[in-house]
């Protein structure tokens, strides 16, 4: 039976702030890939992508999603970017339901826009195209991951965490 609950979905769609209420929620221990990797390289993942490139980032995201996956009583928050290495959701499953977070693209931009800096991946001058293209590039493999998908564009997180919890309550394999 599985316990863990990992949250996927593009920057913006609420994964940290949804992740920590529905931890403390129901008693689970909040876990964000991104801390953890900031941590084990001793960089943020900006200078990550700057000095090392995405390539070293994603090997990285492999490493930690890898020491965490098996965990038990989780809520997992993963980078947006998590689902291009089909191990990582491979491994994600196993002890996980996986939540797909979506919001649309206006709600996205609006949402990262005091983090230019933080977002390697909008550093770009026109970021509202750069998020529809990621979005659409992005949208088939968040897709074939998610065991549920809510979309957050128009939810507040009290909204989002309970209807999360109301869809695992009704999945007879997860165990809240």
């Amino acid at each position: 039976m599985k316990t863990s609950i990992a949250l996927i979905g593009f920057m913006g769609t609420g994964k940290t702030a949804v992740g920590k209420l529905l931890a403390a929620k129901l008693g689970k221990k909040f876990v964000e890939l991104d801390s953890l990797i900031e941590q084990k390289a001793g960089k943020t993942i900006a200078e990550i992508f700057r000095q090392d490139g995405e390539i070293a980032f994603r090997e990285l995201e492999i490493e930690v999603t890898k020491e965490v996956a098996g965990g038990e009583n989780l809520v997992i928050a993963c980078g947006g970017g998590i689902i291009l290495n089909k191990i990582n959701i491979d491994r994600l499953q196993q002890q996980s339901r996986i939540v797909y977070l979506t919001a649309s693209p206006s709600v996205i931009l609006k949402r990262t826009s005091g983090e230019q800096n933080e977002r390697p991946l909008l550093a770009v001058t026109d970021r509202a195209r750069r998020i529809r293209e990621l979005l659409k590039f992005r949208r088939p493999f968040y897709e074939r991951a998610a065991d549920i998908k809510i979309d957050t564009s128009r939810l507040d997180i009290n909204s989002v965490t309970e209807q999360i919890i109301e869809r695992l309550n009704a999945d007879e394999s997860f165990h809240c």
